[in-house]
């Protein structure tokens, strides 16, 4: 199938079309979605009283005591996922035809657009140094209309501390459910491990989508440079030739401790480069997904 490219989705009205687009053309084919829904779980027998639905009656256990019993259910909630996303300056940087922003938000909109699809809650965080806005979840379609409202109004605001936002998400977020946290990960890695373990030790299930720009990746620069901290707004200029062994050697162990650790403590982890396809980080997700069901 032929997917839009991210630059024609990143042109797109507003991030409700960006998401269908993305969505819709990803589960052509798809005949079930890796989430069960609502389901119900066969808990055990009680005797049959007024106001029971015959339809309940276990027959089988009848034909053995020749008394009525129900089967009693014990519900399942559909599953409820929290999605964190990082809007720090760091987010706004893009060498091509979309920032790690942009394409973070249309991610995040295609996913709640699939969860409420399937009837699944989604809610939502936002932060920088903070959390700077919080909606808890629910499955309606008018929530995906809020959700996205929100999304539309991001845009990138100061420095990172990811750790504290990841803290104070946990403490907010109590009933067991998927977090799915979207950042380019760039603070101390050791903190930012700890956030994610606090959501472990309540039971959650996490995903990270580590979001990199392919020239954070590459550092395919052929001339001298100025390069900017967005966060702390310092410039230094350099020859990028000369720095480049020593900044991918940097870069790779970057990546690579999130990776390994993540990996140790039942993280998934998700490195995507924003030239890569929309529908490129949702087979992984659902890829990562099918290994957990």
């Amino acid at each position: 199938m032929k997917y839009l490219s991210n630059e024609a989705i990143s042109k797109l009205e507003n991030l409700q079309i960006k998401a269908k687009k993305v969505v819709e053309g990803f589960i052509v084919g798809l005949h079930k979605s890796p989430y069960h829904g609502f389901s119900v779980e066969f808990s055990d027998h009680r005797a049959y009283g007024p106001g029971d639905e015959i339809r309940h009656i276990d027959w089988k256990l009848w034909a053995k005591t020749n008394r009525f019993f129900v089967k009693r259910y014990e519900e399942e909630t559909n599953l409820k996922a929290h999605l964190i996303i990082d809007q720090s300056n760091s987010m706004a940087y893009s060498s091509h035809s979309i920032t790690k922003l942009e394409y973070s938000k249309i991610l995040a909109a295609s996913f709640s657009y699939m969860l409420i699809k399937n009837q699944d809650a989604v809610g939502m965080y936002l932060f920088d140094s903070k959390v700077k806005k919080s909606i808890m979840p629910r499955s309606t379609r008018s929530h995906l209309s809020v959700l996205l409202s929100e999304m539309e109004k991001v845009i990138p605001q100061k420095n990172t501390n990811i750790a504290r936002a990841l803290h104070e998400c946990a403490d907010k977020t109590n009933k067991k459910g998927l977090v799915i946290l979207i950042s380019d990960l760039m603070d101390d890695q050791e903190e930012v491990l700890t956030g994610l373990k606090h959501f472990l030790y309540k039971g959650h299930e996490v995903i990270v989508f580590h979001i990199l720009d392919p020239q954070e990746i590459n550092f395919d620069f052929d001339e001298r440079v100025r390069f900017k901290d967005l966060e702390l707004g310092t410039n230094i200029i350099t020859d990028p030739r000369q720095i480049k062994k020593t900044y991918q050697e940097n870069m790779n162990a970057f990546i690579d401790f999130y990776r390994k650790n993540c990996g140790k403590n039942r993280i998934d982890y998700i490195q995507i480069s924003t030239n890569q396809p929309l529908d490129t980080a949702l087979t992984e997700y659902l890829a990562k997904r099918k290994k957990l069901n």
